[in-house]
């Protein structure tokens, strides 16, 4: 089975920097991966290539630990090197068209989505095969992007079959609200990445997901 064939089954996708690497970088992954994540981005724009592909031996070996997807963020260029599943891509990043002409016909492509619009052109691209539909709240890791709202999100349950993750200031609290609306994939940063206890919030996130993938 490609990780082409893998994404569909996952729920809890977790965006992470490299957080200094080492055994800590090591230890929150295999934190929140014990906790229920299934899917890990390396996205650390701070990094160079050098860097990025060092980071990445982190990321694939908790994920192969875990039986969890590894993604990139926004290089395609680098996901040989980095022996990722995939890639992601921003609509300001490189369509992904471009991005499949690089990763290969096995691999992942991720696509950034905020309305309708965007998602029903993502929905209909062959190329893309998953979405990520928000942000539904405001959120500093992306600052300057408005809110897409519980509406979209709703717009989506309705209207995507591709399958999707909810994204943009999700956390435990949020959750519930997101789930009512049609979502039953997530990503986050903060609400793990912040974390006391990474493998306590995914595990409680992870939770609140348990319902039939639709």
């Amino acid at each position: 089975m490609t990780p082409r064939d893998r994404i569909a089954s996952r729920r809890l996708y977790l965006v992470a920097g490299a957080r200094g690497g080492g055994p800590g970088l090591e230890a929150f992954l295999d934190a929140a991966l014990r906790g229920g994540v299934d899917v890990v981005q390396l996205r650390d724009k701070t990094l160079d290539d050098d860097g990025l592909v060092a980071a990445a031996r982190t990321f694939r070996t908790a994920a192969d630990a875990h039986g969890a997807l590894f993604v990139l963020n926004d290089r395609p260029d680098l996901v040989a090197a980095c022996a990722a599943d995939g890639v992601h891509v921003g609509q300001d990043d490189m369509p992904p068209a471009a991005a499949r002409s690089i990763v290969g016909p096995d691999l992942i492509v991720g696509r950034s989505t905020h309305a309708p619009d965007q998602g029903a052109a993502a929905d209909a691209d062959p190329e893309v095969d998953y979405l990520a539909v928000g942000p539904v709240h405001a959120t500093p890791t992306k600052p300057g992007r408005p809110a897409a709202g519980l509406e979209y999100v709703a717009w989506a349950a309705a209207n995507v079959t591709t399958p999707w993750f909810a994204i943009g200031g999700i956390d435990a609290a949020t959750l519930p609200a997101v789930v009512a609306r049609g979502a039953t994939r997530i990503v986050v940063v903060r609400s793990i990445g912040d974390a006391a206890d990474p493998e306590a919030a995914a595990r409680a996130l992870r939770s609140g997901l348990e319902v039939p993938v639709g």
